[in-house]
Order: structure tokens, then sequence, then C-alpha cells
């Protein structure tokens, strides 16, 4: 992949990843559906692990700029989303492209491990806040039972749209010759 390949898919799910969540967030669904997660994992996907990190770097930080989601006070939610996606979208990458995992195990070892990085950033964090962390078992319960809507969506959408992208002939050239 050129350097001005890796620029444009990078600006392209930046894009995604400001867009599709102020639709959900305009029906007053995004943080039940997880819309930002979706374009940072193809990003991973279909671009390769560099570009999936980056553009989990920038979208958390540049959505709260332009709109004020997700909120950075009273918790900096932005912070533990830009851990959480730029792990998603590095792991999606390394899973697929360079250990060469098929979609969906990539997809689930990219999905757990970004939650396990949240998880750990939350617990480091809240202390920083005064607030004591609650055990492990408390976290990923309220984690899951307000996410599930939004992993089950991924869990189809995701792979749907790798599936479909690997007939287009330059998705189908990048497969394992992505750098980071």
């Amino acid at each position: 992949m050129t350097t001005a390949q890796r620029i444009t898919f990078t600006a392209l799910f930046i894009a995604l990843g400001l867009l599709l969540p102020m639709a959900f967030h305009m029906i007053g669904s995004g943080t039940v559906f997880l819309p930002m997660h979706i374009p940072v994992l193809l990003a991973g996907f279909l671009a390769g692990p560099g570009v999936g990190l980056v553009t989990g770097l920038i979208v958390p930080g540049l959505s709260h700029v332009l709109t004020g989601m997700p909120p950075l006070a009273p918790m900096p939610i932005a912070v533990l989303m830009t851990f959480e996606l730029a792990t998603f979208g590095l792991v999606a990458g390394l899973l697929y492209h360079i250990l060469r995992w098929s979609i969906f195990p990539s997809l689930l070892g990219s999905m757990i491990v970004g939650r396990v990085v949240y998880g750990f950033i939350f617990a480091y964090m809240l202390p920083l806040f005064g607030i004591p962390t609650p055990p492990i078992a408390v976290w990923l319960s309220a984690s899951l039972a307000t996410s599930w809507p939004g992993i089950v969506i991924q869990l189809i959408v995701v792979p749907s749209i790798v599936v479909a992208a690997q007939r287009v002939p330059l998705f189908t050239r990048l497969r394992g010759v992505s750098r980071i």
C-alpha cells in the first residue's frame, strides 16, 4: 500500500468514524449501538493495522472536539475510547493481515483485547477522579448490559462488509501486504 493510499484510507475511516456516530446520536442510540467502533474495525481489516491504529487514536478526540461526544467530563470517556479503539484497529489489522486469521476470530480477538485494555485504563483512571474502582465483574456486566446490541451489530456488519470488500480488487491485493 502506498503512502497516498494509507493517508486516503485513514481519512476515509476517520470521516466514517465521525459521521456514523452523529447519525446514531440523532436518534439517541449512539451509546447502545457503538457506531464509532465499526469504522475503526473496518480500518484495521481493510487497510491494515497501522491505519486501524491511527484511525482509533484520532476519531474519539476529534469527535469530542467537533461534537462534544464522547465526553471528557465528568468521566473522560473520550480518553478511554481512544485506548479501546486504537487497540481494536491495531489488533484487527494484526490478526487479519499479519497473522492471517480469518475474519470472525480476528474480530472477536480485537473486540476482546480492546475491552480488556478499556477495563485496565478504566480501573486506573477511576481513582484519579476519586471514584473507587468496582470489581471487574461489576464493570464487565455493566459494560455488556449497555452495549450488547452494538456488539451484535459489529459481529454481523463488520464481517459482511469485509467479505463484500474482498470482491473489490484493491482490497484483495492489500490482504497480507500491509505494513504497520
